[in-house]
């Protein structure tokens, strides 16, 4: 029997052992399983041979170990949200959809921590903790599900205060590649026992493991905040402005850019009529007074790097169309250019590189026929260009290419990183060597001692 033959034969087993477990929660139908063959990105669909819908811990294990005992691949998927081709099918096999595992367990208050199963949603859960007065700050963007953002180690607007995943990640459950269930941690904030299993399965993008609870931290909400929009001379001014307000210790909770062409998409989509010119959109949180006082501050600094008046919102309505007019930037950018596609793609550099490291890429777009809006969280050196192309057509995709690849390497030689948040995905698999050199071994060790056969989201990260 030929491996290819041998291959499917397995798999075929394989969904006869799900179908049988899951009934009619395992589905072959080509419009579900091309749904869960991508993501938000550019890349191609590449569908499973199947999509489960998990319920419970123990069940995702058995299917695990169904898997397992067939050599079937497993690609977690949560909301598909994500921005690397994550959770495309590369090599078949089964998508593990997790969305119907979405309770909230646990809330401890008195310890500012909850307990939520993988599918839960962040806006799901800060609507569930509104009436306890706290809440969860982590804030990507989309309503992406909470398991997918331990795997991918979300970010957005609010790192600059708050962090990322990594810091506000307390514990996790995890099926692992034989099946087996791990807790990796208590509900203690810090710990000394042995090695911190918690960090190496945020940020593996569903490699090493299947994350199927998660204990996050939570914080109180603001008596109160502040969010304003400030536009500036040039983009170096504006970057200039955010150093210094890094540096002086101004405690802002979230600052982005947006370039001109970013503003102008999003006053046409979300109805704004900001001046299109390089502008930052920022928000502080605290008390009455300091946020007043917060605000004056940043305004000054503003002031000396070029910025112009300040425009402030409070009411939480005004708050609110302001930072879903952020959100939807790639949305914005998307219909700004009807039938194109968006590379998007992100880099994080130290913030007293982040002016050279936009520059070159502003340099760049000036001699290229192609678009791209540029956003980013620039409080700690993270920012996103968007190239508006149409991946079927080879120059537009090798243009697009192209500058992608110089603002990674730009930001690799200014000491950054490839990605800041996105994570490597399929789409990023080549820089990953470049930035880690012989740590890419060792992450190979990894992988091979957790996921012996594989089959846990292969060719992500690392290519098979």
């Amino acid at each position: 029997m030929s491996r290819a033959a041998a291959r499917d034969e397995g798999r075929a087993a394989a969904l006869g052992e799900l179908q049988a477990l899951l009934g009619d929660r395992l589905t072959t139908a080509a419009a579900m399983r091309e749904a869960h063959g991508c993501d938000e990105s550019w890349h191609a669909v590449a569908m499973p041979d199947a999509v489960a819908f998990a319920r419970t811990t123990e069940e995702v294990a058995a299917i695990v170990r169904i898997c397992s005992a067939h050599d079937m691949p497993i690609i977690p998927f949560g909301a598909g949200t994500s921005l690397e081709g994550h959770v495309s099918a590369v090599h078949g096999g089964l998508s593990l959809d997790l969305s119907q595992m979405n309770a909230i367990l646990e809330v401890n208050a008195a310890d500012l921590d909850v307990r939520v199963e993988a599918g839960v949603t962040r806006k799901q859960l800060n609507d569930y903790l509104r009436d306890t007065g706290l809440f969860f700050p982590i804030d990507p963007g989309a309503n992406a599900t909470i398991g997918g953002m331990v795997a991918t180690r979300a970010s957005g607007t609010n790192a600059v205060r708050y962090g990322t995943m990594r810091e506000n990640v307390l514990n996790l459950t995890a099926v692992m590649a034989d099946g087996s269930v791990v807790r990796t941690a208590r509900r203690a904030r810090k710990s000394s026992a042995g090695y911190d299993l918690t960090r190496l399965l945020i940020g593996s993008e569903g490699t090493l493991g299947i994350v199927t609870e998660v204990t996050l931290r939570l914080y109180g909400i603001p008596e109160a905040i502040r969010s304003g929009v400030v536009p500036f001379a040039s983009i170096e001014g504006a970057v200039d402005a955010v150093i210094e307000t890094i540096q002086s210790g101004l405690p802002v909770a979230r600052i982005e850019i947006l370039d001109p062409l970013s503003i102008r998409a999003c006053n046409a989509y979300s109805k704004l009529t900001l001046a299109e010119v390089p502008t930052l959109f920022v928000e502080f949180h605290g008390t009455d007074a300091s946020v007043a006082e917060q605000a004056e501050r940043f305004g000054a600094i503003a002031s000396e790097h070029g910025g112009g008046v300040s425009e402030w919102a409070t009411k939480a309505e005004d708050r609110t169309r302001l930072w879903e007019a952020r959100h939807n930037a790639y949305y914005a950018a998307l219909a700004y250019a009807p039938g194109k596609k968006g590379m998007v793609t992100d880099v994080c550099v130290p913030i007293s590189r982040l002016a050279e490291a936009i520059r070159g890429t502003l340099a760049d777009l000036e001699t290229s026929f192609l678009k791209a809006p540029i956003v980013g969280h620039v409080g700690d050196g993270n920012f996103h260009m968007l190239l508006l192309m149409d991946p079927a057509n080879p120059q537009d995709l090798a243009e697009a290419t192209r500058l992608h690849d110089r603002m990674v390497a730009r930001a690799l030689s200014l000491d950054g990183t490839c990605t800041g948040e996105h994570g490597i995905g399929e789409g990023k698999i080549k820089f990953l060597e470049a930035e880690h050199g012989t740590g890419v071994a060792v992450m190979r060790a990894i992988k091979q001692a957790l996921d012996p056969k594989g089959i846990l989201n292969p060719g992500k990260i690392f290519p098979v």
